[in-house]
């Protein structure tokens, strides 16, 4: 694997124009995995020490930062970001900060998980940014409160260790730290401002919670489906189609270019562990005049078989044949019999798209066992 773009200093003073043209960015190999700093799956950023220029909650923020040339407030600049003030000495003789000066922020993950990789982006932060980061991961249960995140009896991990960046710019770090990740203390030294966070990874659900429910969605992104590949990815990303409630408008599901040959496109998931499907639901919600024409969905058990995808049905079991779809519809489907399987594939005809897919069911003993035995193995 190819090393990843590291950035420092600062970026040109803005001089008019796109203020992304001299962006600096590049193209990171973890955010194939989920954003579990989504504020859609329930992340929050729940203190700061500092956010007098502007406030932390923006951090977590959908979408690239905004940048004004004209916008002032009271405090001054006002920065789509998070930024604290600078940081002084403590006397004239010392009037610079020390070392060990620095901000922090605690963020909530919005599904615990195994995390790969972070992105700080500090678009638009020129001469303000950050000298360095460093961010470090813990584990507690419930929902605990800054106090009780902040007390000494808390264990924090570091994940990535004290490291300059640049200003605007995504700063990229890998993460090989096998530890699942309920909260967050992400530190800038001394002081500065980032615009985004994005916390890319695995979600690992707790198995305890799963069992009391008893019957769930089991493709879910929040209780630790995924999508492993999809055809088309032109307009939207196909994770939309197991993000939690239903879509909003028509760019938060599914859809493909529109096609010129006979094909068909497709998403392939794996479910949580191994599970009972007794019941699924195919939603087109905002897909109009775009949604796909007909649907299948078939399911396979184990690794074993086609990957796949591309036309080919070697060990996958057809669970629902294509079906007519209707626009703006939330389609459901009763299976005859539960259907055991670990991974799940939709097929759309010809093309277009989907809003949703939920698979209702239950874990097997073998799935619920293997689930439980990954949580304790991640220290959950």
């Amino acid at each position: 694997m190819t090393a990843i773009a590291s950035f420092t200093g600062d970026a040109s003073p803005y001089g008019g124009g796109d203020p992304y043209a001299d962006y600096r960015t590049a193209a990171f190999p973890f955010t194939q995995y989920v954003n579990l700093a989504d504020r859609q799956l329930g992340a929050g950023v729940i203190a700061a020490n500092d956010e007098f220029f502007a406030q932390r909650e923006n951090l977590l923020l959908p979408g690239p930062a905004e940048f004004d040339p004209e916008h002032f407030g009271h405090k001054g600049k006002i920065m789509d970001g998070w930024e604290t003030r600078r940081r002084r000495g403590a006397s004239g003789d010392h009037p610079w900060p020390t070392a060990e000066d620095h901000d922090w922020a605690l963020v909530r993950l919005g599904a615990p998980g195994v995390i790969r990789g972070i992105v700080v982006d500090t678009a638009h932060f020129r001469g303000n940014y950050p000298q360095a980061v460093s961010i470090e991961g813990t584990s507690v249960p419930g929902s605990p409160s800054p106090e009780e995140l902040l007390g000494d009896d808390v264990k924090w991990t570091t994940l990535v260790p004290r490291t300059p960046v640049g200003g605007h710019a995504a700063n990229g770090f890998a993460v090989s730290v096998e530890q699942r990740v309920t909260h967050l203390r992400v530190n800038q030294h001394p002081d500065g401002g980032v615009a985004r966070l994005r916390v890319y990874g695995e979600v690992v659900p707790d198995p305890t919670w799963l069992d009391v429910l008893g019957t769930f969605d089991v493709v879910a992104l929040e209780n630790g489906g995924r999508v492993e590949d999809a055809s088309n990815l032109f307009y939207s990303p196909a994770t939309n189609t197991i993000q939690p409630g239903r879509s909003r408008k028509m760019d938060d599901g599914w859809e493909t270019r529109r096609r010129r040959d006979q094909g068909h496109d497709w998403i392939r998931y794996r479910l949580v562990a191994q599970s009972r499907i007794r019941a699924l639901e195919i939603d087109t919600a905002y897909l109009k005049g775009n949604s796909a024409g007909w649907a299948s969905v078939s399911v396979r058990d184990g690794d074993a078989g086609g990957a796949g995808g591309e036309g080919g049905t070697g060990g996958w079991t057809e669970i629902v044949p294509r079906t007519r779809l209707q626009p703006d519809t939330n389609h459901r489907f009763v299976l005859p019999a539960p259907a055991v399987a670990t991974h799940a594939r939709v097929d759309i005809y010809p093309d277009g798209g989907i809003s949703r897919l939920r698979l209702f069911g239950s874990l097997t003993e073998a799935g619920a066992s293997a689930l439980a035995d990954r949580h304790r193995e991640l220290g959950g």
